[in-house]
């Protein structure tokens, strides 16, 4: 931290002082109410109005009631400064188990062809959608037992967040396709990452998600593709119902029955191929 940020802040009192350098010495650039009382020691007025300061200083912005983001000091009064929206998500998860995921998580891990314009989180706790600082946040809740296949991913050299695994985003992907752009687009992304994704991964996600529709489309995709043999397949086919669901669930009900995997077809082979081929 700069000698004149510190002076900046400084004039504020000896609480904001404090507050910024521990925000700083813990590497922390958005953060809730509740750190400003645990750090000062103040009331929660009393934090209220130092913050309310702060931020008419330029020293941070406010994301949403309750919710702050530090300006970095070569910004200057950048008082509409917003950060990494990951990172804002992470917060507003609090201390909720949660991961990027879907169309966010396939945009990070490079498999998406259109640029996505909302932030989707899996969390297990329920959070309704909101918009902080310019960017939609989709909340999908979750079961404990259903946070597997997770991993960490940086945000910068010393911030993290928490994001599904290649072989997750497919999996929820799949289940939800309407939070992914649709079918063609994770068969796109599917296909782009043939080399790197790790199917008896897949699969075990798959069957421990234990989703029929997800055994269904999964099932049907890597076959097309040619990505796994009847052998690898069968343990997603001896999972299968009767019933017969949606290729895309975002699609009206048409196109052909296909019984080998209890799939309507209502986006065409030769869509799909055409992902392969062109």
């Amino acid at each position: 931290m700069t000698d004149k940020y510190h002076t900046t802040f400084k004039t504020l009192g000896p609480r904001a002082a404090q507050l910024f350098t521990e925000l700083n010495e813990q590497r922390r650039v958005t953060f809730v109410l509740s750190d400003v009382e645990a750090i000062t020691h103040l009331s929660a007025s009393s934090a209220r109005n130092l913050v309310h300061k702060a931020q008419q200083r330029g020293l941070l912005t406010r994301l949403k009631p309750g919710l702050y983001n530090l300006v970095p000091f070569e910004l200057g009064r950048a008082t509409e400064h917003i950060g990494s929206p990951y990172l804002i998500a992470r917060e507003v998860a609090g201390n909720a188990p949660y991961y990027l995921s879907h169309g966010t998580a396939l945009e990070l891990h490079r498999m998406l062809t259109q640029p996505n314009l909302i932030i989707y989180v899996s969390c297990t706790r329920r959070i309704r959608p909101q918009t902080i600082g310019g960017y939609e946040y989709r909340f999908v809740l979750v079961t404990e037992a259903q946070m597997f296949g997770i991993a960490k991913h940086w945000v910068t050299k010393e911030q993290s967040v928490m994001i599904s695994d290649m072989e997750r985003t497919i999996i929820d992907s799949l289940r939800r396709p309407d939070l992914a752009g649709g079918i063609t687009e994770i068969a796109k992304g599917l296909w782009m990452k043939r080399d790197s994704l790790n199917i008896e991964r897949l699969i075990d996600y798959a069957l421990r998600l234990d989703v029929g529709a997800v055994l269904r489309r999964l099932g049907y995709l890597l076959e097309r593709n040619g990505m796994a043999n009847e052998t690898t397949l069968q343990p997603l086919r001896n999972k299968l119902s009767a019933t017969y669901q949606r290729l895309d669930p975002v699609l009206p009900q048409e196109g052909s029955f296909l019984s080998r995997w209890r799939l309507r077809l209502n986006v065409s082979p030769e869509e799909l191929d055409a992902v392969r081929l062109g």
